[in-house]
């Protein structure tokens, strides 16, 4: 068996990553792609591997030179008129070859994992594609196949139907054809294909072609959890690069992109914190019914959305301000409206203390294992301190370390006889038992306490972190009235604005989701408490801080799950307050996801 590359496009779309040279000569993490493809096909008793060239192919050429001598015997094709051909034309030129013995083909701006090869290699089946069942990020051809993997048909471009997309799979551009298909079938169909069409074609045409016709001995070959990617421009490299990193890269890899990981289908992400009961189906459906006029329209400015967020949790317009997430609204309060020290309860959830001169902060960490506190330590620990502002996250982050509401309202008291600014961030509250009773969230509770401000993230317990939605309130109408002012009057999106539009139709479904994942959390915590090597802090929010007791140091574990078992869990030891040790942090999903990652745990245990 041999193979074929096809390397003689200019990738235009990668610009200056392409400027002196082919796309196949463009490096990932380092290595470029054509050195980790021969790598690849020199390791599996190959006869040959045919490469046809055209763009920049003396630097190609070059750069291979003898280096795999020895290893795999490399015969080059030439496509002169690269720039006025596709594919097609660099296929038909290597077409001699595909007459004399089985080929495998492959387009040289892939990157996929050693076992594709052997999976396709040797598979029984002589003529097969590999495929993967569509995903977001793929673009090109497409095809449907039958319960027995043959393949019904290719579906190009312009036929493609998003409202068909469950039934497609994308060819990976790795194919095997024996010599008897490419004899019989696949080479008389290139050569009349080209006559009729020209040579600006693409080489899947033809295989569309011998499908249409039912003359196509090949089969499809379903990749499963292989990981692959193709490049065509920088957002393709940058996404090659997270998933192909060195292991001891991986981690941070992730962890910088702060999200965005919906480009990551397989990954599950254990890391970002989010209700997995909610939005429900019918509230999705109605989003998706209004798309076009939300992406075609402006969304309101600031006195509507102010309006609606006070519709959103029942307290009066002016006592609210809506952020592009409370990530806005945090940097804005922090950097513009707090003076003095503040108090900051450590670990916490990093973006406040980001927002403030390190000079000014007042920490407190509860000195136990479970990072657990009071009200009365709280104030038994500021009591004396100078400090003209204190936080709360309740639930915290990332303990889940919660204060009751009698006892909070009394911090609130207390807080406000010294003149302190009580910040009360209640993102995960909604996950807490008897949630209905344990927000701040009301007039009479802002209004009577003029020092308190909320913060409550949308994305958290609502699950529409796309949407970034967050917001501030306060009964001090001054301070929200300086607040919306600072922020850009469209702050928010269409889509963020109609969500809150519609939300109220969809309350009653918000409460049954929290209470399912009330009873979720239960769950999971005594499954993960039987995870031998790992101590399960009790929460009240919908994560676990967990401390890593043996086996395993806290960075160990957490790039074991990622490399092993695509899970992304945090790895709390890059959080302030915890100087190394061995804890992470557990986002809680729904059930099959929640068992699928401690059977990993469990696994992970042996």
């Amino acid at each position: 068996m041999q193979a074929i590359i096809l390397a003689a496009g200019m990738g235009k779309r990668l610009g200056e990553h392409t400027k002196d040279n082919t796309k196949c000569m463009v490096k990932v993490n380092g290595v470029r792609l054509i050195d980790r493809m021969l790598t690849q096909l020199a390791e599996r008793n190959l006869s040959r591997v045919v490469i046809v060239v055209g763009y920049k192919k003396d630097e190609l050429i070059k750069h291979i030179g003898n280096r795999y001598d020895g290893r795999i015997k490399i015969e080059y094709v030439h496509n002169d008129i690269y720039d006025k051909t596709n594919n097609i034309y660099s296929l038909a030129l290597a077409k001699q070859y595909m007459l004399e013995e089985d080929t495998l083909l492959l387009e040289s701006d892939l990157i996929f994992d050693d076992s594709m090869l052997d999976l396709i290699i040797h598979d029984s089946y002589p003529n097969l594609a590999l495929v993967a069942k569509y995903e977001t990020w793929m673009d090109g051809t497409m095809v449907r196949i039958s319960e027995d993997n043959d393949i019904m048909s290719f579906i190009p471009k312009k036929a493609f139907k998003y409202s068909d997309i469950e039934h497609y799979y994308k060819t990976c551009n790795i194919y095997k054809f024996s010599r008897e298909f490419s004899v019989t079938q696949y080479v008389p169909f290139l050569e009349a294909y080209s006559k009729a069409m020209g040579n600006n074609e693409y080489y899947e045409q033809v295989l569309r072609v011998l499908t249409a016709l039912d003359r196509s001995d090949l089969k499809a070959l379903p990749i499963t959890k292989e990981k692959w990617y193709e490049i065509d421009d920088v957002q393709d490299l940058d996404i090659a690069e997270a998933m192909f990193s060195p292991e001891d890269e991986r981690l941070g890899k992730y962890y910088r992109r702060y999200g965005g990981y919906w480009r990551f289908p397989q990954l599950k992400d254990y890391c970002y914190l989010v209700n997995p009961y909610y939005p429900s189906p019918k509230m999705k459906e109605e989003m998706r019914a209004n798309f076009d006029v939300l992406l075609t329209e402006y969304p309101s400015g600031m006195a509507v959305n102010s309006l609606l967020a006070g519709k959103y949790f029942g307290i009066r317009q002016e006592y609210v301000v809506v952020g592009n997430g409370a990530a806005e609204l945090i940097k804005s309060y922090v950097e513009n409206h707090v003076e003095g020290n503040i108090g900051i309860i450590f670990p916490t959830f990093e973006e406040y203390p980001n927002r403030a001169l390190a000079e000014r902060i007042v920490r407190y960490i509860p000195d136990n294992a479970d990072f657990a506190y009071t009200a009365q330590d709280i104030q038994s620990y500021y009591n004396h301190k100078e400090v003209s502002t204190l936080l709360l996250i309740n639930p915290d982050n990332p303990s889940g370390n919660f204060i009751p509401m009698a006892d909070l309202q009394g911090l609130i008291t207390w807080a406000q006889e010294r003149g302190i600014t009580m910040i009360v961030d209640e993102s995960f509250v909604d996950f807490t038992d008897g949630f209905e009773e344990n927000s701040l969230l009301h007039n009479n509770v802002l209004e009577s306490h003029s020092n308190l401000v909320v913060v409550k993230s949308i994305s958290k317990s609502y699950g529409v972190p796309g949407l970034r939605l967050g917001i501030l309130a306060s009964g001090n109408k001054e301070l929200i009235a300086r607040m919306k002012k600072e922020v850009a009057i469209w702050n928010i999106n269409s889509f963020a604005e109609f969500y809150m539009q519609i939300f109220g139709k969809y309350e009653k479904d918000y409460t049954v989701a929290c209470h399912r994942f009330i009873k979720e959390r239960s769950i999971f915590f005594e499954e993960l408490k039987a995870v031998p090597y790992l101590r399960v802090i009790p929460s009240q929010a919908n994560y676990f801080l967990c401390e890593v007791t043996g086996k395993y140091t806290a960075t160990e574990l957490t790039q074991l799950l990622l490399q092993r078992y695509n899970i992304l869990i945090k790895d709390c030891g890059t959080k302030s307050a915890f100087s190394g040790k061995q804890y992470i942090r557990i986002a809680i999903r729904d059930r099959a996801d929640n068992a699928y990652f401690v059977e990993a745990l469990k696994a992970l245990a042996v």
